[in-house]
């Protein structure tokens, strides 16, 4: 943040569009409505208004006017929203209009939701929600953003930070006032209970086997073969266009190619990659290096077999070295019509016609839905938010094998300011500043 200027910018579609948001935000918003508008509407109710240009008073648009006084509004701060028709010449004028004002100036990208953060409307996870949600390409990953902005995680970590301090302050008391009279002598008791019983409740999230972050990223699934045995026709074929380079000649596809599918709501990226046999061309070499590299890195892999090209069985995958699960699919059955059958095969298709694509878009379907099964439910969805609550379960597990010990109630104390610390670096209370501008930079101008 430079200053805290009045700041705007567009906040909806890009023009020319039939209605267009500007959003003003900052100290002197007000200003914004008595020079361009010669009134402000009452508070939170729509105005219809006249803007004009403040230096030589042109008439810019007819437009809808809102006021939002702080702290009643989406920053905290003052805020206008106008609505204007969404020409290109408008939203100019407007733009224009609003420049001339003294010390107004244009938004940087995610600056309006950096000043809610700062003004306490959002918390960290709920930023990272809003991203999330603002990214989301299916339902699945829509609904798990909105749970995170409305605080999912965020008011969790806050009821954990509150116990967590509660159990400190009984340790504190211990420590201060041991002398005291009035003061219970099992104070410790308390405190590493309350500690234990948030290790394990932590802990029990932490093993859900990284669910929210999956459908966070998605599912990926790889295809691949070798050379010719119609990986890029299968690839377009479930694009639904022409995304891939379809040719008869050896090695045409040389890097990876990326696909978002929306499966039944669920995402998945399919990548295309170079077909995998022994070539003595760096390119080529190079391309199979990255087919191997990112299928073995894949959750699935479709290894592709050309049946017009084959004797008997699947052939066995091209040395490919994956942890991930292998569905061996035999293509061109068109080539191969009296084929029914292969021993060996999850799928028969032919990608050129179509024939078995939808069984096996039937199949990656029912993969998906298993392979992010109860994910929606998932806490965590960020990889920071995993890294944190590792460091609180580390800090807890340190407070309680110190309370094994006698006279150890300043180790105790510490593990547990760790580990409250931590909980506050979770949702933005502490120590957050070097995160800041890369969880920032991510977001849209006007956002």
């Amino acid at each position: 943040m430079r200053d805290r200027a009045t700041i705007f910018a567009l906040s909806s579609g890009r023009p020319p569009v039939a209605i267009a948001v500007v959003r003003v935000s900052g100290p002197q918003a007000r200003l914004a409505l008595e020079k361009l508008a010669g009134r402000v509407p009452e508070p939170r109710k729509a105005a219809l208004v006249r803007l004009r240009d403040p230096a030589t008073s042109d008439m810019i648009d007819e437009a809808l006017a809102l006021w939002f006084p702080a702290p009643h509004s989406e920053t905290g701060e003052d805020t206008v929203e106008l609505q204007v028709h969404g020409g290109l010449a408008v939203i100019a004028g407007v733009f224009d209009a609003l420049g001339k004002i003294a010390d107004f100036r244009p938004a940087e990208a995610g600056e309006f939701t950096r000043r809610a953060f700062e003004n306490g409307r959002l918390d960290l996870t709920g930023v990272e929600g809003l991203a999330d949600l603002i990214a989301a390409e299916t339902s699945a990953q829509r609904r798990q953003a909105y749970r995170q902005l409305k605080g999912l995680i965020g008011d969790r970590a806050e009821a954990w930070r509150r116990r967590l301090i509660e159990a400190l302050a009984l340790v504190e008391a211990r420590i201060d006032f041991s002398d005291e009279a009035d003061v219970p002598e099992d104070l410790l008791g308390p405190a590493l209970y309350a500690a234990q019983q948030l290790r394990d409740e932590i802990a029990a999230i932490l093993a859900d086997g990284h669910r929210g972050e999956r459908l966070r990223d998605g599912l990926v699934v790889a295809i691949a073969g070798p050379p010719n045995a119609g990986k890029s026709t299968l690839f377009n074929r479930l694009a639904r266009r022409e995304a891939a380079i379809v040719s008869p000649y050896p090695g045409t596809t040389r890097d990876v190619i990326e696909l978002h599918l929306d499966l039944d709501g669920y995402p998945v990226m399919l990548l295309d990659t170079a077909g995998i046999r022994e070539s003595a061309e760096p390119v080529e070499q190079e391309g199979m290096r990255r087919a191997r590299e990112r299928a073995a890195a894949a959750d699935l892999v479709l290894w592709l077999a050309d049946l017009s090209a084959m004797d008997d069985g699947p052939q066995d995958g091209g040395g490919l070295i994956s942890t991930s699960e292998i569905w061996r699919v035999g293509n061109k059955t068109d080539l191969r019509p009296r084929l029914k059958n292969e021993v060996g095969f999850n799928y028969l298709i032919s990608a050129a016609d179509g024939y078995g694509v939808d069984a096996l878009l039937a199949g990656l379907t029912a993969y998906a839905k298993n392979y992010f099964s109860g994910a929606e439910s998932g806490l965590v969805t960020r990889a920071r938010h995993r890294h944190v609550l590792e460091e609180v379960v580390a800090a807890l597990n340190g407070a309680l094998e110190a309370g094994q010990g006698k006279d150890r109630e300043e180790l105790i104390a510490e593990e547990l300011r760790v580990a409250a610390t931590s909980l506050g670096r979770l949702t933005g209370r502490v120590d957050v500043d070097d995160i800041l501008d890369v969880i920032f930079r991510d977001f849209c101008i006007g956002k």
